[in-house]
C-alpha cells in the first residue's frame, strides 16, 4: 500500500486513492464536496487538548509527537487498529489534515504510526 499525506485545502486529485481526514474538526471553508473525503477518522486524530497545545505559540514538535503516539497506544490503540484494518484493503490511501506547516504535524507522526503497523 502506497501511504500519502496532503492538506485538506489542496484540490482532491484521482490518484488520491482512498482520502482519509485525520483532523477531529471539519477543515473551515472547505464543503465536502471539494474535500472528497473517503473516512472521517477523528477517533485518531490528536484530543483536544493535545491539539491545543500542539498550535500554542513554540509548542515543541517532539514533545507533542510523543504526546500524541502515547494518545495512540492508549485510548487511541482500538481506533487505530480499525483504521488500520480499513486502510490495508486500499491500494493508495492519502491522509488528509488541515494545518498549514507540511512537515511538523500530526498527520507525519500519524504515517510513520501506520507504516510501523501495516509493514
Amino acid at each position: 500500500m502506497e501511504l500519502r499525506r496532503k492538506r485538506a485545502y489542496d484540490n482532491a486529485a484521482a490518484d488520491d486513492g482512498f482520502r482519509v481526514l485525520v483532523d477531529r474538526l471539519w477543515p473551515r471553508g472547505v464543503s465536502k464536496e471539494r474535500a472528497a473525503i473517503d473516512l472521517w477518522a477523528k477517533d485518531v486524530a490528536p484530543s483536544t487538548e493535545l491539539r491545543r497545545e500542539w498550535h500554542a505559540a513554540g509548542a515543541d514538535f517532539e514533545t507533542c509527537a510523543e504526546h500524541y503516539r502515547a494518545e495512540l497506544a492508549g485510548p487511541g490503540a482500538e481506533a487505530l487498529g480499525l483504521l488500520v484494518d480499513e486502510l490495508r484493503r486500499h491500494p493508495v490511501v492519502t491522509l488528509v489534515y488541515a494545518v498549514s506547516d507540511t512537515g511538523h504535524n500530526h498527520a507525519v507522526v500519524l504515517e510513520g504510526v501506520l507504516r510501523e503497523l501495516i509493514d
